[in-house]
């Protein structure tokens, strides 16, 4: 039964990165507002039904990894070490996420293809506003709640806000300059460095 499982999943994530493969190429080629669902689907060579199985939505395939990073960055607050401190745990969240997650965004071109594509396109704008919002959100709750004698919910927020804040606009920055994805991650560990040496100075 394990096994039956295993080859499900495999399955499951080969079709998902089909359907990424395919939008990216067709986003490219056509540009953002061209691209039907139906296009993408047969590209990948499956189903319009089966699409919307992995995706709600034609945007959404431009965020498929941010629920991956979300998760990460939770785990690690919640299997924090003991004795950890709460700055010591958001850096070492948001390195997981760095290095486990957006490799994938950064080498198939797709990161930098959604900053393109969100220059120009209102709905992907609305779309990256508003997963960038939840998830400073959950991520914030989350560190919150595991240093509620520590940081209460502003002083979370604000120190969630900072960092997250810092490594997406590092990121931007450096996908719109044409960075290598070791360059763009550079650019991230330098923001989260950068923000860490002011709340030390200010501490």
């Amino acid at each position: 039964m394990s096994e039956s499982l295993g080859l499900r999943e495999r399955k499951k994530r080969r079709t998902r990165q089909a359907l990424i493969e395919a939008a990216v190429r067709l986003f490219e080629d056509k540009g953002y507002e061209n691209v039907t669902v139906a296009e993408i689907a047969e590209a990948a060579e499956v189903s319009t039904r089966t699409f919307f199985l992995h995706f709600q939505a034609k945007e959404d395939v431009l965020f498929a990894n941010a629920d991956v990073r979300i998760d990460l960055a939770l785990r690690v607050i919640a299997e924090r070490r003991p004795g950890e401190v709460f700055p010591d745990v958001l850096v070492r969240a948001m390195d997981q996420m760095i290095a486990n997650s957006w490799d994938s965004d950064l080498t198939s071109g797709l990161a930098a293809l959604r900053v393109r594509l969100a220059g120009s396109a209102p709905v992907l704008q609305a779309r990256m506003l508003q997963r960038y919002v939840a998830a400073q959100d959950e991520v914030a709750q989350a560190l919150h709640e595991a240093y509620q004698d520590d940081l209460d919910e502003i002083a979370a927020a604000t120190l969630v806000g900072a960092m997250v804040g810092a490594v997406s606009a590092a990121t931007l920055a450096a996908l719109r300059r044409g960075d290598t994805p070791e360059g763009v991650r550079r650019a991230m560990r330098q923001a989260m460095d950068l923000v860490m040496c002011c709340r030390q100075e200010a501490g």
